[in-house]
């Protein structure tokens, strides 16, 4: 709900004296909190939205002095619009083989409908009315001196001496000088000046919560879509026991909005709702939108998971009664026909609103309605929406052309689907690789073998990519009917024209294994097990174990079974009995499960991972790993599937594939089971839940763990230059970068926020480069490599940071900068 007295949150009231404030504050709910972030929040957000929507109305007014007056000073609008982000990997060519209608995302219609973002719609958001004494009011001079003194030296020095200064002030300084210094900080837009000095005070023994210039801090810091900083003070109000404002709740949407930092669309989300149920305000119509949009504006197999949200804002739009926009309509249809399972009553339900308020359905939202009938194999209404598709005459995309020989796939008429194809032929002049996918497969699953086969020699002449869709379906087909001497070709020229694919070395896999080639498939197996890449799975290891048995290679049999019990892999049941009698004659006992232990290899890996941002998750007194990737990036994407079976036995069921499942369905974020054995990481690397540099880094910095914290948080600049990022205290920071000198790996430092970038420059990275080699993947090693300048890295962060100049980092820092950066 708002609150009354709105406040234009762009200006700041100064006060000779003690004044009520024109705008009421929220009430206080709860004695200040010191608890951590997130148990806070949701105590806060299950427990109170409640006593929110009663009290919103309450105030407490401040006692009055006759002789107040005040006067308003107007800050300037225009903000920096730098953005504290990580842009990832441009791809100019398509390298992965993925089909293209997986990363088809909801194209809007932008016929000025109120979709235009939220970022400007900030006027008249309720937010306190912020105190402060004049400079000439205050009745020691040599005070007024000082503030003056430091007001003009502060924004002029780095953070380290702002610190310094500011420790030499601590004899006098009180909460009302510091709050001046903050606050003029604001007026001249040296904010980040402002939140250094905010973040000192609130070390200091005499401070005291000011819930109005915590808002007005955070505010500026979120318009300069400074969203880390502003969400630390959020979380601190909330700590306090206050609900943020509505305009600190709307900046940090929009500031999540505005960069493409991994995670930052959840955290929008999060945000978002919190601000409906905790603070109980009704968002802008253009923050819906601008929320709604980002959502939808993923590709169709991520955005699919946002459905829920996507409904919350719609149920929040009728609830508030705002216009609904066309988009909304058609964005949620498309979500819905993503799905796994369609739901026809809700589409149809949308469809009937859509029509009372007189919007017509888009091409965009009829392909939806399509896609939903493919899924659902409902013929008959996808005939009706195709017919309705071509009355619209704004042109037929290849989407319908595919969901239409879906259909006729599903009722079981293949040569209805090739018709179809042909047809699309005919009308389209350009169009993609999923077309060809889909009639292959759909004739594939129709066993059309010759069909099947002449599709497939013209994908291959037209020179389109990815092929390996294709090639997995026609080789599952040779499979299914016993063509393995037509399988073992196909195998061979896969692996010419395509990048190794677990699938496609499965089926060949199945192949060798059916027709009694078992030394041949030991050969597959072993190279799929020495490929990180590829990798093998419980249905691989199940598929070598079964040929073993069925041929009597007992010892061999035995081997497998020790390879999956130490990968924690299910043997299916029929081949554990055969494996129960084989054992009991070679060995006294079937082996049991015994505890996990993590190898040598695997804490390397993590202590690399630490390095480049891996995250730990407490749940009592165990801690668990959160891996989470870029799915951007085709770095992190490789690296995810090597990660993914060197911790298979950790993961935490949810995470783990399905039996039959390929390594495209590794999730880009993934979690452990809790365990005992990651407590001594979660001491060293993450004590109190934030990030921090073990005092013995010096002694864990191997070859091993610096190739996997440049895979997973390095890049390799355009100048072939090798760059680290490394989040931590100064003195943590000193340590890593003292260690790397002394191992001839000079480095220069760059800070950037509460982010270190250290550089490799020259020959010093092609001398790295030597020493993490060996333990980089294979397939990394081309976009990794030193001194190579083919590939361009377009990271936003990067692009103004120049080492040339050298380090602005001081390994001789002060315990106060340490204190800073932690």
């Amino acid at each position: 709900m708002l609150l009354h007295g709105v406040q234009d949150p762009s200006l700041v009231t100064f006060y000779h004296q003690n004044k009520p404030p024109l705008n009421p504050t929220v009430p206080i709910l709860s004695s200040p909190m010191r608890t951590s972030l997130l148990s806070s929040s949701l105590s806060l957000l299950r427990s109170l939205s409640l006593s929110l929507r009663q009290q919103h109305s309450l105030h407490f007014p401040k006692p009055i002095n006759a002789s107040q007056k005040f006067h308003t000073i107007s800050i300037p609008k225009c903000f920096s619009t730098s953005i504290e982000q990580l842009a990832s990997h441009s791809q100019t060519e398509e390298i992965w083989d993925v089909d293209e209608a997986k990363r088809e995302t909801f194209k809007f219609d932008d016929d000025g409908l109120g979709f235009s973002g939220a970022g400007g719609d900030r006027k008249h958001l309720d937010a306190p009315t912020l105190e402060v004494k004049e400079l000439s009011e205050l009745p020691e001079q040599w005070r007024r001196a000082k503030l003056a003194w430091l007001c003009k030296e502060l924004p002029a020095h780095k953070p380290a001496a702002v610190l310094r200064i500011l420790n030499g002030q601590r004899k006098w300084m009180r909460q009302e000088d510091a709050t001046y210094v903050v606050v003029h900080c604001t007026r001249i837009r040296e904010n980040e000046t402002g939140f250094r000095v905010y973040k000192w005070m609130m070390q200091q023994h005499w401070y005291r919560f000011d819930f109005a210039l915590a808002t007005k801090l955070a505010d500026y810091m979120g318009k300069e879509r400074k969203f880390a900083k502003c969400r630390e003070i959020f979380d601190d109000i909330i700590n306090q026991g206050r609900v943020p404002s509505e305009s600190t709740f709307h900046i940090l949407v929009v500031a999540y909005l505005s960069t493409t930092v991994q995670g930052s669309l959840e955290e929008a989300c999060s945000i978002y709702n919190r601000m409906i149920q905790l603070g109980g305000y009704r968002p802008r119509l253009s923050l819906h939108n601008s929320l709604f949009r980002a959502l939808v504006s993923k590709p169709g197999v991520i955005a699919k998971h946002y459905l829920k949200q996507a409904e919350f804002i719609y149920h929040n739009l009728v609830t508030c009664g705002l216009e609904i926009q066309k988009n909304i309509y058609c964005g949620l249809i498309w979500l819905h026909s993503y799905q796994d399972t369609i739901d026809k009553e809700r589409i149809a339900s949308l469809r009937e609103e859509m029509k009372q308020a007189g919007v017509e359905e888009s091409k965009e939202a009829i392909v939806s309605i399509l896609r939903a009938c493919a899924k659902d194999g409902d013929v008959e209404e996808a005939e009706r929406t195709w017919l309705k598709l071509v009355r619209l005459d704004e042109g037929l995309p290849s989407q319908a052309f595919v969901c239409r020989m879906e259909v006729f796939s599903k009722a079981r008429e293949p040569m209805k689907s090739l018709e179809t194809f042909r047809e699309m032929q005919e009308v389209l002049s350009s169009y993609n690789v999923t077309t060809y996918h889909k009639i292959i497969e759909v004739l594939c699953k129709a066993e059309e073998v010759e069909l099947a086969e002449s599709l497939m020699q013209e994908l291959v002449q037209s020179g389109m990519k990815p092929l390996t869709p294709s090639f997995v379906a026609i080789m599952d087909m040779y499979l299914n009917l016993n063509l393995h001497d037509k399988l073992e070709p196909t195998f061979s020229a896969c692996l010419e024209k395509c990048r190794p694919n677990r699938s496609v070395y499965m089926i060949y896999l199945d192949s060798l294994v059916k027709v009694g080639n078992l030394d041949k498939a030991e050969d597959i197996f072993n190279h799929m097990r020495n490929n990180e890449v590829i990798g093998v799975n419980a249905r691989s290891c199940n598929t070598i174990l079964s040929g073993y048995l069925s041929y009597g290679y007992h010892v061999k049999a035995e081997r497998i079974y020790d390879l999956m019990w130490q990968k924690k892999y299910d043997i299916e049941s029929p081949l554990m009995e055969k494996l129960e009698s084989v054992l009991s004659s070679s060995r006294n006992v079937v082996r049991k499960r015994i505890s996990l232990k993590l190898s040598k290899e695997q804490r390397e890996i993590l202590v690399g991972l630490f390095l480049g941002g891996l995250q730990i998750e407490s749940n009592g007194k165990k801690h668990m790993i959160q891996f989470e990737f870029n799915q951007n990036s085709i770095t992190h994407s490789i690296l995810r599937k090597h990660l993914h079976g060197q911790y298979h036995e950790w993961l935490h069921p949810s995470c783990k594939p399905s039996y039959d499942s390929d390594s495209d369905d590794i999730p880009y974020r993934f979690r452990t089971i809790s365990h005992s054995c990651f407590d001594f990481y979660a001491d060293q690397f993450w004590p109190r839940g934030q990030p921090q540099l073990p005092k013995l880094i010096h002694r864990w910095l191997s070859p091993q763990v610096l190739a996997y914290w440049y895979m997973y948080g390095g890049h390799r600049t355009s100048s072939g230059d090798i760059v680290l990022k490394l989040k931590g205290s100064v003195k943590g920071v000193g340590r890593v970068v003292k260690t790397l000198k002394s191992k001839s790996l000079d480095c220069r430092v760059k800070r950037k926020g509460k982010v270190f970038w250290i550089g490799f420059l020259g020959s010093v990275s092609t001398w790295f480069w030597k020493l993490v080699e060996p333990y980089i993947i294979d397939d990394l090693k081309d976009f990794l490599k030193a001194g190579d300048h083919t590939l361009e890295n377009n990271v936003a962060e990067l692009q103004d940071m120049n080492f040339d100049n050298g380090s602005d980092f001081d390994e001789e820092a002060s315990e106060d900068s340490d204190r800073d950066s932690s």
